[in-house]
């Protein structure tokens, strides 16, 4: 699933590549991606453009003078650029045709996307948008704030990781980073965590997102160059994905468990 890095990164790329092109027509062809009424959100965006792309957590927020496009890749989504005589693959279900005969292209093979148009006056008020928790850049993420929001919780430290309402952005490949890096326990509860171990998973948080959106993020099966872009961040992980291979601190093998049915990475040396 691509995470705060890679969304981070497709953002970026379509900004060089889309903004101010007049949208003259929509086609959706899976229609329970779309969270509005079609013929609606076909008509409110015909004549519109994009004036910008901002982001909120794992959301792409697409600008027009008018509304603002929410768009969730989940699992497996991509964006494409081309031209509109290329022929329409099969896992594309959205396509955005530009007055210059562009076209953007939302491909899912697994379908889980989602997208809403929404007046731009709504986006703070939008469940999605103010379920968000403060991201790994913001100054507020502190060690104080994460004891506050941990401290009820018996659940293990990495599915409170992945609650977007906590931390914005974070998903599997880097939560098991982070915790490596904060030397906990993907297992420890949650509420157990000291001040000291939760100011650690901030910094961790904060130095690591900032370098994966550096390099590009990650590129793995689920998020790979569909824009042009090959991230580069898998050269810097130091468990995801890893199992059986040394640690690099100590050099004990990185184990993969179960955790909340997600794949866990983890030095069992370090990670005490």
């Amino acid at each position: 699933m691509p995470e705060i890095a890679e969304v981070e990164t497709v953002r970026n790329t379509l900004k060089r590549r889309i903004l101010h092109k007049k949208i003259k027509e929509v086609e959706v062809y899976y229609e329970r991606m779309i969270e509005n009424n079609i013929n609606d959100f076909k008509k409110n965006l015909i004549g519109e453009s994009f004036i910008d792309i901002k982001r909120r957590g794992k959301w792409l927020i697409f600008e027009t003078e008018t509304y603002y496009l929410l768009s969730h890749l989940r699992m497996e989504g991509k964006y494409f650029i081309k031209d509109r005589e290329e022929a329409k693959e099969k896992h594309e279900h959205v396509i955005f045709v530009f007055d210059d005969d562009m076209t953007l292209r939302y491909a899912d093979t697994r379908k889980f996307g989602r997208m809403n148009l929404i007046l731009k006056q709504d986006l703070e008020q939008t469940e999605c948008i103010q379920k968000q928790g403060l991201e790994p850049g913001d100054k507020n993420l502190t060690a104080e704030y994460l004891l506050q929001k941990f401290k009820s919780k018996h659940i293990p430290i990495k599915t409170a990781l992945l609650d977007q309402t906590i931390i914005s952005g974070l998903g599997n490949i880097y939560a098991n980073e982070v915790l490596f890096y904060a030397k906990i326990d993907p297992l420890k509860p949650a509420g157990s965590l000291t001040k000291d171990e939760c100011g650690k998973i901030c910094e961790g948080a904060r130095e690591i997102i900032r370098e994966a959106i550096q390099m590009g993020g990650t590129t793995i099966r689920s998020y790979t160059s569909s824009l042009g872009v090959t991230g580069r961040f898998q050269q810097n992980l130091k468990v995801h994905k890893r199992d059986g291979e040394s640690c690099f601190v100590c050099g004990a093998k990185i184990e993969n468990i179960k955790v909340g049915g997600r794949s866990t990475y983890y030095c069992p040396k370090c990670q005490k």
